[in-house]
C-alpha cells in the first residue's frame, strides 16, 4: 500500500530556529541509531519514519556507522526514502556523520580529510541522496589537526554535497575554537549534537553559553538517558528490558538505589504535569529555548507518538524546576 503523508503533519509541531541560522528543525527530531539496521525488522523501522513524518517530525539524524551492522541503517533509510518519500525529499532534514570506527586500515576512522570526505560519499550512496542537509564531525579528534577537520566540512559545503555542517561531542573549548575556525572560512557551525539529559548535564559547563554566544543551535541526544528516564525502571529491572539484555550501553549495575529513587521522584513530578517521565525529561531538555531539539531513538512506533504528545505542555513552573533541580542534586 502506498504511503500518503497526514495533511495535518504541520499543524501541531512546534518547530525551532537552529540558532541564528534560517533553519527550523521539529522541537523532536528522530534518531536511527538504534533498530533501524540490517539485523532489525525493516516494515517496523518503515512504520516509525512514516508515523514521524505523519506527526511532523522533518528531521531524521544518522550516522555512517549506525545499524547494525555499520551502514546498514542508512541503506535501509534509503530504501525507505525510494519507497515512501520520492516526492517529499524538500520537506525533509536528513543528517548524517562520520568521527567514529567505520572500516579497516588508517583512512576509516577519526577526523581527517580523507576519512571524512569518502564516508560522506559512502553516505550518500547508501541512501541514495545527492546532498545531505547537515553533516557532523561525530567526534573530536585530537590526533588530527582542528584546522584540517573543520576545512574538510568547509570543502564539502562547497562541493554541494551538505547544506550545513555541525559538530558533536565537542567541549566547550574545542567546540569555540571550530566554531570559530568554520566562521572565518565563510561556512559556520549552525548546529552541535550533544548528550544531555536530567541525568548527564556536562553540557551547562560552558558548552551551552558558547553555543550561545555564537548564535549555534543544539541536539540533544540520549534525552531519556538510556531509557532511565522512563517508567521502564520504576520497579525494578524487566525481563525484556535494554538493562537486563545484551546491551552494551545500558547495565544493570548503573541502576543503582540512588539513580532509581531520583527516577521515582521526577515520575511522580511528571504525574503531577500531566504527564509520561518520559515526555516530562524531553521537555526538561528544551525548557529555556537553549536547546533547539531533542534527538529520540524508538524501537515502535507508539513511543514516537508519546514523545510528540508531550510537546503539548513544554513549560515549568518554578516550583516544579526548583523541585526537579532539588532531586536531581540530592
Amino acid at each position: 500500500m502506498s504511503y500518503i503523508p497526514s495533511s495535518e503533519r504541520y499543524a501541531s509541531m512546534v518547530y525551532n530556529r537552529c540558532g541564528k541560522s534560517g533553519l527550523k528543525l521539529p522541537a523532536v527530531s528522530l534518531g536511527l541509531w538504534h533498530n533501524f539496521g540490517g539485523e532489525d525488522v525493516y516494515e517496523n523501522g518503515r512504520a516509525m519514519v512514516r508515523r514521524a513524518f505523519d506527526l511532523g517530525i522533518t528531521h531524521f539524524d544518522l550516522a555512517n556507522n549506525y545499524g547494525p551492522p555499520p551502514g546498514s541503517a542508512e541503506e535501509n533509510f534509503g530504501k525507505i526514502l525510494k519507497a515512501d518519500f520520492a516526492g517529499y525529499r524538500d520537506e525533509m532534514i536528513i543528517a548524517t556523520k562520520a568521527g567514529f570506527y567505520m572500516w579497516p586500515g588508517p583512512y576509516g576512522d577519526r577526523g581527517s580529510r580523507k576519512y571524512l570526505i569518502s564516508s560522506l560519499d559512502q553516505s550518500l550512496k547508501r541512501m541514495n541522496l545527492d546532498y545531505v542537509d547537515i553533516f557532523y564531525h561525530h567526534r573530536p579528534d585530537n590526533d588530527t589537526p582542528l584546522e584540517e577537520t573543520m576545512a574538510a566540512l568547509d570543502q564539502i559545503v562547497r562541493q554541494g554535497k551538505a547544506l550545513y555542517v555541525g559538530i558533536s561531542n565537542y567541549r566547550a573549548d574545542r567546540a569555540k575554537e571550530a566554531l570559530a575556525i568554520l566562521k572565518s572560512m565563510g561556512t559556520p557551525v549552525v548546529i552541535h549534537q550533544p548528550r544531555y539529559s536530567m541525568l548527564d548535564r556536562w553540557v551547562e559547563d560552558g558548552l551551552l553559553d558558547v553555543l550561545d554566544e555564537a548564535g549555534v543551535g543544539s541536539i540533544a541526544y540520549s534525552p531519556l538517558y538510556k531509557g532511565i528516564l522512563t517508567d521502564r525502571y520504576l520497579n525494578g529491572i524487566p525481563e525484556d528490558s535494554r538493562a537486563a539484555g545484551k546491551s552494551v550501553f545500558l547495565k544493570p549495575e548503573e541502576l543503582t538505589e540512588e539513580v532509581l529513587g531520583k527516577v521515582r521522584k521526577l515520575n511522580e513530578i511528571a504525574q503531577q504535569r500531566g504527564q509520561k517521565l518520559s515526555q516530562m525529561a524531553v521537555a526538561w531538555v528544551l525548557r529555556g529555548g537553549r536547546v533547539t531539539t531533542a534527538l529520540i531513538g524508538a524501537s515502535k512506533v507508539s513511543q514516537i507518538e508519546d514523545a510528540v504528545a508531550g510537546l503539548s505542555n513544554l513549560e515549568f513552573s518554578e516550583e516544579e524546576l526548583t523541585a526537579i533541580e532539588n532531586i536531581l542534586r540530592g
